[in-house]
């Protein structure tokens, strides 16, 4: 059995964006990514922590209502 090599198109497809974007725009572009990806990552950090301090997050509903049948 052979195995699988992505070497080839790899670079093939690295040609493509380079032909596409231009290799002026390339590091702007991975930048960019980069930070909508940390404001992403930021964003969903801060939301679970909003969620945890509302009470509102899944697990913290869940044992309320088991805490609640509990009592009865």
């Amino acid at each position: 059995m052979v195995a699988y090599s992505p070497g080839p198109e790899l670079i093939v497809v690295a040609a493509i964006v380079i032909l596409l974007f231009g290799a002026k725009k390339l590091p702007e572009l991975a930048r960019s990514i980069g930070r909508s990806s940390s404001e992403f990552k930021r964003g969903m950090s801060e939301g679970a922590a909003d969620a945890d301090e509302a009470g509102t997050a899944p697990d913290t509903t869940a044992r309320a209502q088991n805490k609640a049948e509990s009592q009865d």
